[in-house]
This record gives C-alpha cells, sequence and structure tokens, in this order.
C-alpha cells in the first residue's frame, strides 16, 4: 500500500533536508518548503535522482495566506498527507529588550503563528483522518537564554501549543509531538546530527497509539 505526503515545512541543508530524505526513503511523496525556491530545487533534484518523487513549494512559513496556499498545492500535486513536519524558525541572536514590537511579531509570525497555520491546514487533509503533525522544539523551551530570547519565548510557544494540540487530537488517530532538541543540530556531538535527529522524526512517525507522547526530549 502506498504511503501518503510528508509535508517538510523549513527544509534548509540540515534537519529539513534530513528530514525530507528520511520519509522519502520510508516510501513518502515529499513536499519541500521554504523560502529559497532555488535551493529547494537543487535537494529535489537530488531525491527524483535517487528515484523518489518530490515536490517544491516555495513559502514563507510567516505568511499564512501564502502557507496554505502552498500546502494545498502540495496535496494537489503529491496526494493526502500522513505526516507535517514544522522545522521553521528565526534563528537569531536578541536580547528580552532589544527587539521593538514589529520585531517580535515577525519572529513569533515563524516561530508560533506558522506551526498552527500548518496544523489547521493539514489536519483536515490528513489521509483518512490519521497521521503525524511533528514539530521541532527546542531546549530554550525548558532553559530560555537571554542571548536568543525571541527563540526561546517561541519554542516555549510552540512547546505548549503542541501538547494542547496532542491532548486535543489523542483519540482521533492524529499523533502530535515535539521533538525538543537539546543541543547544537550539526554540532561535534554525532547524536545531534541532522540524519540522526531526522531518524527520532521517523520513530515517532511509526509509534504504536498507546506509545504516543506529546513531547519527546532529545538531550
Amino acid at each position: 500500500m502506498s504511503k501518503g505526503t510528508a509535508l517538510i515545512i523549513g527544509v534548509g541543508p540540515g534537519l529539513g533536508l534530513a528530514l525530507a530524505e528520511a520519509f522519502a526513503r520510508d516510501g513518502h511523496p515529499v513536499a519541500l518548503f521554504g523560502r529559497d525556491a532555488e535551493r529547494l530545487d537543487k535537494y529535489a533534484t537530488e531525491l527524483t535522482i535517487q528515484g523518489f518523487t518530490a515536490g517544491v513549494y516555495q513559502a514563507d512559513a510567516g505568511n499564512p495566506e501564502a502557507l496554505r496556499a502552498a500546502l494545498g498545492q502540495a496535496v494537489n500535486d503529491l496526494g493526502a498527507p500522513e505526516v507535517l513536519a514544522y522545522n521553521a524558525a528565526v534563528l537569531q541572536t536578541d536580547t528580552p529588550t532589544g527587539q521593538d514590537a514589529t520585531a517580535w511579531a515577525q519572529t513569533l509570525a515563524v516561530n508560533v503563528t506558522g506551526a498552527v497555520v500548518a496544523a489547521q491546514t493539514v489536519l483536515p487533509l490528513l489521509r483518512d483522518g490519521r497521521g503525524s503533525l511533528l514539530f521541532t522544539g527546542g531546549g530554550f523551551a525548558l532553559h530560555p537564554s537571554p542571548e536568543y530570547t525571541t527563540l526561546s519565548v517561541g519554542k516555549a510557544a510552540l512547546r505548549a501549543y503542541v501538547q494542547a494540540l496532542h491532548d486535543d487530537q489523542r483519540d482521533s488517530g492524529v499523533h502530535a509531538s515535539t521533538v525538543t532538541v537539546s543541543g547544537m543540530i550539526g554540532g561535534e556531538d554525532p547524536r545531534f546530527a541532522p540524519e540522526a535527529l531526522a531518524s527520532v522524526y521517523l520513530d515517532l512517525h511509526h509509534q504504536p497509539q498507546d506509545q504516543w507522547q506529546a513531547e519527546l526530549v532529545y538531550a
């Protein structure tokens, strides 16, 4: 039996690409979402050469209308989704007093609101009403940093949202979970290599329903 599409939002050269590769190898058509169309085309071409099905959808996760439209187009092109992996975030150094209201709104639009928009858009489209909604969290949600304040607040809000979503959907056949990554992705520790992390998302997708969890703290 064929598998539903995996929608990967926030595809770059690290974890996003590794997620696309992992779910493609698992037999899913993959839809790659990001702002850099040229880079996405390169990744999709590499996947296609390997015999996988991949589509490219340029969208800013902080723009709700554009994100909804891109998700809808991907489903039309590749079929009903089985997996959503929300990996978009604004990574920047900032302080509790160093950002104005506009900057806060812009970062939270990607770090939090985009995740909500993606979940709300994908839920009614899931194949047979079942699937996985997976979100990239971060250790700053547990231990906020004064040097990465907007990211800390965004990851804390995302964590709360996904836990509420998990409880809301737990009896519906939808597994909502966040991977709270408490380490530097792509750093010297091989546990935080993008490919190692991507396998964690794949394992969450394959978890039996009686083992579903709202959060996996990866440290």
